[in-house]
């Protein structure tokens, strides 16, 4: 009997230390599901800077100006002179063709030219001679008509003929090919021996170039949505790789305006235009197709407001008001108009956060300008001196909300 209640006292002060314990525990997460959460930040002064707007491309140097040679006969080139890499002048040898089979036609053409000659003088003396005995009406309207005829064919196949000798002589003369310009030869695709093609109607097998090194080019490809950005004779600050340790100045002279897409019809298009920025460094020999970055400086403002480029982040506003709206409206279609409305003024925006004296975070609404590779132009909400929040960028951007409770922690990095 005696142990029986012993057991039972046991109980009861078992289960009592259980309910107890439980007891707390619920308290502890009560307490703690309304403890307001402290997020660490980092903060900065607002201060006025110089912003400078950039649009950066990359891209191949060229010459300025530059002449690809193609020949307008073909045959054996028998005579090159000229090796990759060497400068040349103007009217400067650059190669010469097998002239023989164009100096066997001009020779043909020239017989054929005073056979021809030869003929229409004939013909000549005949229409004269007809005529004078036509004025003396000692033959016929026919033979008079006959005899002009004559002539004016013979007259017609000189012309002909010297044409034709015309041509072969201009053959001949185009095989011999001299340097258009003054330059460097910066491509040279023959050697002596090899034969060549060209037609005065089409491009011919391209021998070589000639290009002026001392004006050179980049040539970058800018995205549809940067070339707006761009105009004629902005800046550039040109990386070049072969020179890793040397900014060289540019301007920008020539704005393509059709486009090229690379990709067409897939998922990968991509819509460029080219931008060609003169190089004005003069000092340094620059070669063709060496690669290039190019920072191009789009606009400037100075004494402006701004902030860190990761202080700016969006917000969605709270469209519990339209829900309900939405419920008590019996015409569609004025609901669908102010419902239209409302989501308008009820779309993300554009904030800031700012550092409270009493340890809270406040959300400014700002409307921004341009933006360099660090800093963005406020042009609305923000004065010299707020103190605006900084990092980190998972509490800008998802945990920061108006009111937050936040710690300063100014010895961390933006994370």
């Amino acid at each position: 009997m005696a142990n029986n209640k012993k057991s039972k006292r046991k109980k009861i002060i078992i289960f009592s230390i259980g309910g107890i314990l439980l007891i707390a525990l619920v308290l502890v997460i009560v307490l703690e599901s309304k403890k307001v959460p402290i997020i660490p930040v980092q903060i900065e002064d607002v201060k006025k800077r110089i912003i400078t707007q950039i649009v950066t491309a990359t891209g191949k140097i060229y010459p300025e100006i530059q002449v690809i040679i193609t020949p307008e006969v073909s045959g054996e080139v028998i005579s090159l002179p000229v090796r990759d890499g060497q400068k040349v002048k103007k009217n400067d040898l650059l190669l010469k063709i097998k002239p023989d089979f164009y100096t066997a036609r001009r020779d043909q053409m020239a017989a054929g030219v005073a056979s021809s000659g030869a003929t229409l003088q004939r013909a000549q003396n005949d229409y004269r001679r007809i005529k004078d005995l036509f004025e003396k009406k000692l033959v016929s309207d026919a033979e008079l008509d006959q005899s002009k005829t004559a002539y004016e064919v013979a007259k017609a196949g000189y012309e002909q003929a010297q044409a034709a000798l015309n041509q072969t002589d201009e053959d001949l003369r185009k095989t011999t090919i001299y340097s258009p310009m003054q330059g460097t030869v910066t491509q040279l695709k023959v050697e002596s021996g090899e034969r060549v093609l060209g037609t005065s109607q089409f491009q011919g097998t391209a021998v070589m170039t000639i290009a002026d090194l001392s004006r050179m080019e980049c040539r970058v490809d800018v995205g549809e949505n940067d070339i707006v950005l761009i105009s004629i004779s902005d800046t550039a600050r040109i990386d070049i790789d072969a020179f890793p340790n040397r900014k060289f100045i540019g301007v920008v002279y020539e704005i393509a305006n059709t486009a090229k897409t690379k990709g067409f019809g897939t998922q990968e298009e991509v819509t460029n235009f080219e931008v060609k920025v003169r190089i004005i460094d003069k000092d340094v020999i620059l070669r063709p197709g060496m690669s290039m970055t190019a920072t191009i400086e789009t606009e400037t403002h100075e004494n402006v407001i701004a902030v860190p480029i990761q202080c700016v982040t969006t917000r969605q506003p709270k469209v519990g008001k339209i829900e309900k709206q939405e419920e008590e409206s019996s015409d569609v279609k004025v609901l669908s108009l102010e419902k239209m409305k409302q989501k308008s003024e009820t779309s993300a925006k554009e904030v800031v956060f700012l550092s409270n004296d009493d340890g809270t975070a406040k959300m400014i609404e700002v409307k921004r300008g341009i933006s360099d590779d660090l800093y963005i132009e406020i042009t609305e909400g923000l004065k010299e001196g707020d103190k605006v929040i900084t990092g980190s960028f998972k509490a800008i951007s998802r945990e920061l909300e108006d009111g937050s409770k936040i710690k300063t922690e100014t010895d961390k990095k933006w994370k």
